[in-house]
């Protein structure tokens, strides 16, 4: 029986100061040892190609990314959205922006082009500054750079409680 396929999604625009956060934890966590079955990869701000990865099979996807949510900044948080209902509506909104990533707006695609992407978990870092289009700004805040340690040892320690759970299940 083969173990459990993960995908560590890594997303952002590194030319938007913190918003390069998802894409700087990807790297780092990408020069780590990883067990079968999990694959990290760096989306950036290609949503297109996050949502054709997503039609493939993973029993869990983490989306790694910048998300303010009015927290101080550095601060790191583990949700699960709602899942997508392409059911309300939602395909005629499947559409992304060529130059931005909304994981919510990949998700919709993802739907509307027929997939089921398993559980997805979104590990979010409130960010301290993400520059503006017109002016850009290269490199992470101090606070989201001190988060990037705490944030892949979250990605473990869940990808290795995933893995545990797929254990028990198949000695039991």
């Amino acid at each position: 029986m083969t173990g459990p396929r993960i995908l560590i999604a890594g997303i952002g625009n590194i030319f938007l100061g913190d918003d390069g956060f998802g894409t700087e934890v990807a790297r780092r966590l990408a020069g780590r040892p990883l067990p079968p079955g999990v694959i990290v990869k760096d989306f950036g701000i290609r949503g297109l190609d996050l949502a054709y990865a997503l039609l493939d099979p993973y029993e869990l996807v983490i989306v790694v990314d910048a998300c303010p949510r009015g927290g101080e900044p550095g601060t790191l948080y583990l949700v699960e959205p709602d899942p997508v209902d392409s059911s309300d509506g939602e395909r005629s909104q499947a559409r992304l922006e060529p130059h931005a990533m909304n994981p919510m707006s990949v998700l919709r695609l993802v739907h509307s082009m027929g997939g089921s992407p398993g559980r997805i978990l979104i590990l979010g870092c409130d960010p301290a500054d993400i520059g503006s289009d017109e002016d850009g700004k290269l490199g992470l805040s101090d606070q989201v750079a001190a988060a990037i340690d705490e944030a892949i040892a979250m990605i473990e320690m869940t990808v290795a409680k995933v893995l545990k759970d797929e254990m028990t299940e198949v000695s039991v």
